[in-house]
């Protein structure tokens, strides 16, 4: 197939696992070709997802790396071909690609866990909120980029109307649910969203209040998407409004899963954290 010059997220990671199972087999570049009957060339734009492939050749190679987990196999499958054109693309004119990248991700998922000290997750947020968001970016963006990106994020929050949507978790700090961002009547609206978004049997929301004995975290708000099997999570380092950091190594998975362990013992149950919401909005 012909060289793709812009990759997309999920080209690159077919890429990226692809080399890590050359690596883990003890292959060089130049092996590995020799092994697949094709130039160093051809192998090194595979990896860095500018080379489209079939679903036989990911099992062909597969195969030459001596790797027999048929459910990441499948998994890597599914990654191939050429770009989708999903309901993201034509924002790649007007967005930076990684929040392009993140629709796409989110789009595939399986399930969704995101932990948040400052902002509310963008899923969860209410137009008024996502606008009031927008317009406090320093410096400020212009009134079409503000839109650009608030019909981008809407648009994200459709995987969770789907008529299957995938499990959605949400950790959020205290400190998120009093910023306050649009004046109080958009803060209200806000917080009841989150209650009713709360109720649903696929969405879960937890509060960790001020006071908890320990918070483990760094201050970074993060989303922990879950692919198809365990080895193509993703974590994404969200900055709400512009680039995001993608992370895909089993260190950093293993350290996300981890801190999300860690914020189950010491969130409020969901119940409670219903109640918690409730009072914050009859205090403002």
């Amino acid at each position: 197939m012909p060289p793709t010059g812009n990759p997309t997220l999920r080209q690159r990671r077919l890429g990226a696992e692809l080399r890590r199972l050359r690596e883990q087999a003890g292959f060089s570049v130049t092996g590995a070709a020799g092994l697949l009957g094709v130039n160093q060339g051809r192998v090194s734009m595979i990896e860095t997802g500018r080379s489209s492939l079939s679903a036989d050749r990911v099992r062909t190679m597969a195969s030459a790396y001596a790797c027999f987990d048929e459910a990441l196999v499948d998994a890597l499958t599914d990654f191939t071909g050429r770009r989708a054109s999903g309901w993201w693309e034509p924002y790649r004119e007007h967005l930076p690609a990684a929040l392009v990248d993140l629709a796409e991700l989110e789009h595939h998922a399986t399930g969704l866990r995101v932990a948040l000290v400052t902002h509310i997750p963008a899923l969860l947020q209410t137009t008024d909120h996502a606008r009031a968001l927008f317009r406090a970016v320093v410096p400020p963006m212009r009134q079409y980029e503000i839109e650009h990106r608030l019909t981008h994020r809407i648009r994200r929050q459709g995987i969770l109307d789907r008529e299957t949507p995938p499990p959605y978790s949400a950790f959020i700090h205290e400190s998120a649910l009093r910023m306050g961002f649009g004046g109080p009547h958009v803060a209200f609206g806000q917080l009841k969203h989150l209650v009713e978004m709360s109720e649903l049997p696929h969405v879960t929301v937890r509060v960790i209040p001020f006071g908890t004995e320990n918070f483990p975290s760094t201050g970074q708000s993060f989303d922990y998407v879950e692919g198809p099997v365990r080895q193509l999570d993703t974590v994404q380092l969200d900055t709400h409004h512009g680039g995001c950091g993608f992370l895909d190594s089993e260190a950093q998975l293993t350290k996300y899963r981890a801190v999300l362990d860690h914020m189950e013992t010491y969130a409020l149950p969901p119940a409670r954290s219903r109640d918690f919401i409730n009072r914050l909005a009859q205090d403002i």
